[in-house]
C-alpha cells in the first residue's frame, strides 16, 4: 500500500497551491463580503489547466486522474472556496455527465469553453418539492416534431446566474418515476428560459445560488443528453463524483483553519504564555488534526478507487459524509481556539466556519450519505 503522491500529483498541487496562495486567499474577505465572483480569476485557472483538470485533452482539458483533481480542490478551497466551486462544476457536475453520455457535437460545442473558463456550464436538478427525493422532479419536458418544450422551476442552482448552459433534468410525466426523467443541455439565451434572483446565504456567498424557471421553453432533438430516460441514472452517477469533489473541498477548509488555530495559538499570550501551553488548546488542535487525517485518507481513496475503476459510490457517500462533518467541527474548534477573535471576521475561521456548514448540504445531505451507505452494506435480494 503506497500513500505517496507521484511527482505529476505534487505539480498540480503545488500549481493550485500557489495561485490559492497569490491570488484567492488575499481577495476571500472581499468575495464573501461582496457575494461576487471574479470572471478574470475564473479565466486564469482556465489558462493554469485547472478548469477542465479531468477532461479529455482533445477538447482543451488536461484529461488528470481523480486523486490530481482532489487535490487541486483542496488547495483551492483553502484560498475561496466558491471559486474551487466553479472547478467542481466543471469537472464534476456538468463536464462529467457530458464527457460520459455527450455526442461528439455536444463535447465539440460546450466542453472547450468550460475549460478555459470562458463559459460557465450548471446543474440544475433540485425543485422546490425536489430536493433529497429527485426523482419526485415536476419540471416537464414535451417531445415536439422538432425538439422538446420544457416547463417548471429548478432551485439552488450553483452558479446559476452566470451561466451559459445549463444540464437540466426533466420528466416526461408528473409522477412518471425515474425511468420517466431525461436530461437536456438548455442555452442560457433559449427563448422561454428565465434566470431568478440569487438567494441570500449563510456561506459560499460569492457563488450565486439561483433559481431557473422554464415556460414553454423550446430545445432542439440535439439538447437531449444520453437517451430519453436515463437521465435519473445520470444524475445519480454524477453525484458520486461530485460528493469526492465536496469532500475534498472539505478537506481544504478544515486545513486553513487548523493552520491558521495552530499559528494563533502560538502567538496569542495569557498568563505569560502562548495559549499553546495549555493542554486544553493542545487537545483542540490534537482533535482538528485527527478528524483532518481521517477525513483525508477517506477521500483519497474515494479517489483513487476511482481512477482504478473500481466502484466508488459508497466509498464517495462515505468520504463526504465524514469529511464535511469534519469541517464543520474543525471549523468550531477553530473558532474556540481563537476565543472572540475567532468570531470576527479578521482572522477567517468564522468564514471558514460559514462555508464549511454547507458541506453537509451539497451533492446530497449527511442524512441522505447514511441511507446510501447503509444501503451499500445490505446484501442485494
Amino acid at each position: 500500500m503506497d500513500f505517496a503522491l507521484s511527482e505529476d500529483h505534487l505539480a498540480v498541487q503545488e500549481v493550485a497551491r500557489g495561485f490559492a496562495e497569490k491570488k484567492l486567499k488575499p481577495r476571500a474577505e472581499e468575495f464573501d463580503a461582496e457575494a461576487k465572483m471574479d470572471r478574470d480569476l475564473i479565466k486564469e485557472m482556465g489558462d493554469l489547466g485547472l478548469m477542465g483538470i479531468t477532461l479529455p485533452e482533445q477538447y482543451g482539458g488536461g484529461e488528470m486522474d481523480a486523486v490530481s483533481y482532489v487535490l487541486t480542490c483542496e488547495e483551492l478551497s483553502r484560498g475561496c472556496t466558491s471559486h474551487c466551486g466553479i472547478v467542481m462544476l466543471h469537472n464534476s457536475l456538468y463536464g462529467f455527465p457530458l464527457v460520459k453520455h455527450g455526442t461528439e457535437e455536444q463535447k465539440q460545442k460546450y466542453l472547450p469553453p468550460i475549460c478555459t473558463g470562458e463559459n460557465i456550464g450548471v446543474f440544475a436538478l433540485s425543485e422546490p418539492g425536489a430536493g433529497s427525493d429527485a426523482a419526485s422532479i415536476t419540471t416537464t419536458y414535451t417531445e415536439t416534431d422538432d425538439g422538446y418544450v420544457i416547463n417548471g422551476n429548478k432551485i439552488f442552482v450553483t452558479m446559476g446566474s452566470m451561466c451559459n448552459n445549463a444540464l437540466v433534468f426533466a420528466i416526461k410525466e408528473k409522477g412518471g418515476g425515474p425511468k420517466a426523467i431525461s436530461a437536456f443541455l438548455i442555452d442560457r439565451d433559449t427563448e422561454g428560459f428565465e434566470i431568478g434572483a440569487n438567494e441570500k446565504k449563510m456561506g459560499f456567498k460569492a457563488s450565486p445560488t439561483t433559481e431557473f424557471a422554464f415556460m414553454d421553453c423550446k430545445v432542439p432533438k440535439g439538447a437531449l443528453l444520453g437517451e430519453e430516460g436515463q437521465g435519473f441514472k445520470i444524475a445519480m452517477s454524477t453525484l458520486d463524483g461530485g460528493r469526492i469533489s465536496v469532500g475534498a473541498m472539505s478537506l481544504g477548509i478544515a486545513q486553513e483553519a487548523l493552520d491558521i488555530a495552530v499559528k494563533y495559538s502560538q502567538e496569542r499570550e495569557q498568563f505569560g504564555k502562548p495559549i499553546a501551553a495549555f493542554q486544553a488548546i493542545q487537545f483542540h488542535l490534537a482533535d482538528m488534526s485527527v478528524q483532518l487525517e481521517a477525513a483525508r485518507n477517506l477521500v483519497y481513496k474515494a479517489a483513487w478507487l476511482k481512477d482504478v475503476g473500481q466502484p466508488y459510490s459508497m466509498a464517495a457517500a462515505q468520504a463526504k459524509l465524514f469529511a464535511s462533518e469534519m469541517a464543520t467541527s474543525v471549523t468550531h474548534h477553530a473558532v474556540q481556539v481563537l476565543g472572540g477573535y475567532g468570531y470576527c471576521s479578521e482572522y477567517h475561521v468564522e468564514r471558514l466556519y460559514r462555508d464549511a456548514r454547507v458541506t453537509e448540504l451539497f451533492e446530497g445531505t449527511s442524512e441522505m450519505q447514511r441511507i446510501v451507505i447503509a444501503r451499500g452494506l445490505m446484501p442485494r435480494k
